[in-house]
């Protein structure tokens, strides 16, 4: 049985996430100890049980310890099995982290596994839901796997009630990724959104990412989303992306939709004007699916975060595979991490 020090690292709930993940597609038990224990609230939440529960029906594993706030617990995965079926975490837990966990064993299951999710789409310390639709599957795609997402309604913190549909088909044939070269200047696509709150706090939302972004150069496509469906949840959000970078923010109580707006389309651009391949947060995303594919794969990041290295880390306690991380300077003398898998 292997042993994972969940205080490893960044130490949050990636790391759980990513040991079930790689448990149930090698076949290895794993003990994880120290769940979550960088974080404020230490333990398993919600999100992180219901992550857990979708992998186990999957793989016909079987978990101890899988209850609110453990900061232990042991899985055995079985044989992968797709399924339909569906989820709903009950809170606004992140849709996406879940998915971070059940994508990859269903791409290794021996049949389609369709789910309904229900939670939180657009929330703190997660990807928003268009980051993964615009960004992530991209690279997924670009690696051989059919995985598509639908967004059949926005959920935001507190209420959740968000609803996701997602069909994952099996990828034996999955390959790696290079994305060799910095994109260029191009259009910086984007969704504006909001339920429960007048239409104009996206218009201004997407007007202020708009000033920004077009005042250091680049043509923008940002459409705007709105919504009277504030009984269900109530929130605002922006996601900006081109090619393999992002930038995203959302509205919270007493915070100015200019500011909310801005706040993205700083972050796009300081990952577009970095010579990376891909942002950091797509990178990190990636490393599981780099040792699981057959050949190469590379990819240039800007910044060599807490999250990457945990990442790397709890993948090679799973497989034999070794990242080659090499900082480089541009001819303009600006550093770069290059991250390698032969």
């Amino acid at each position: 049985m292997l042993e994972i020090d969940g205080s490893f690292g960044e130490g949050g709930g990636q790391i759980i996430r990513t040991a079930i993940a790689l448990a149930a597609i090698t076949g290895k038990e794993v003990e994880i100890q120290n769940i979550r224990a960088k974080r404020p609230n230490p333990g398993l939440s919600p999100q992180h049980i219901h992550a857990v529960k979708a992998v186990e029906r999957i793989s016909g594993g079987s978990t101890e310890g899988l209850e609110l706030r453990s900061s232990r617990l042991t899985f055995s995965p079985g044989a992968l099995k797709g399924f339909d079926g569906e989820i709903d975490i009950g809170t606004a837990g992140s849709i996406t982290l879940l998915l971070q966990c059940l994508i990859p064993v269903a791409l290794f299951a021996d049949r389609e596994t369709r789910v309904r999710i229900t939670g939180g789409t657009d929330v703190k310390w997660s990807p928003p839901i268009d980051f993964y639709t615009n960004v992530f599957l991209k690279a997924l795609h670009a690696m051989g796997c059919e995985v598509h997402l639908d967004l059949k309604r926005r959920g935001y913190y507190p209420k959740g009630a968000g609803l996701v549909e997602v069909q994952v088909a099996p990828a034996p044939q999955m390959t790696g990724i290079v994305v060799g070269d910095r994109e260029r200047r191009g259009v910086i696509n984007g969704i504006s959104h909001s339920r429960g709150l007048p239409p104009h706090v996206a218009e201004r939302q997407a007007k202020a990412a708009r000033s920004v972004v077009r005042a250091k150069g680049y043509d923008t496509e940002i459409k705007t989303d709105s919504a009277d469906s504030g009984k269900l949840t109530t929130g605002s959000g922006i996601t900006l992306w081109s090619g393999y970078k992002s930038g995203s923010a959302l509205g919270q109580r007493g915070k100015r939709a200019e500011l909310v707006g801005e706040e993205a389309a700083h972050g796009i651009l300081k990952e577009l004007q970095a010579p990376s391949t891909v942002d950091i947060h797509l990178a990190d995303q990636l490393i599981p699916y780099m040792a699981l594919a057959k050949g190469k794969s590379e990819l240039k990041v800007r910044e060599l975060t807490n999250h990457l290295e945990t990442n790397m880390y709890v993948t090679k306690q799973f497989l034999d595979v070794e990242f080659g991380v090499q900082k480089e300077k541009t001819e303009e003398k600006e550093e770069i991490f290059v991250i390698r898998k032969e």
